[in-house]
């Protein structure tokens, strides 16, 4: 994936971030999901005082995109930061979030963890969830 498209994510899941909703937590998340026809939906966390009531920044822009009929994607970014406003480590999705890509994305699906739009990592899928629960399981 070109540098140039990585941190244009970045930055767009950067921007997202101010509107995350985290009155409990104080950490915001913000996401910028590619998909495959090249638009881009951003999420962010919104938080609940009955904490399992909360979404995830990456499970919301999913929900995004699939609301408007896509299946298809390619990448996401994702930053996340505390107090401060700046992000202090890499932020990477959990386990309910890896769940929700593995879904609608196969494990060639980029991943990119960031502090800024110079300084970030990327992963596959594949590497974040290795031996995936999926679709194929529940063929018979």
């Amino acid at each position: 994936m070109e540098a140039a498209v990585i941190a244009g994510l970045i930055r767009q899941a950067s921007d997202a971030m101010q509107y995350s909703y985290a009155p409990y937590s104080r950490f915001r998340v913000g996401a910028a999901l590619l998909a495959e026809d090249g638009s881009i939906f951003t999420g962010v966390n919104v938080e609940n005082a009955a904490y399992p009531a909360g979404i995830c920044a990456e499970r919301t822009a999913f929900s995004k995109a699939v609301s408007q009929g896509l299946r298809q994607f390619r990448a996401i970014a994702i930053v996340g930061a505390g107090i401060s406003g700046s992000p202090a480590d890499f932020c990477y999705p959990c386990g309910f979030c890896r769940q929700v890509m593995a879904e609608f994305c196969g494990g060639d699906f980029v991943v990119i963890a960031a502090l800024s739009p110079t300084e970030y990592r990327v992963m596959t899928l594949g590497e974040l969830l290795p031996c995936s629960f999926g679709k194929n399981q529940l063929e018979s």
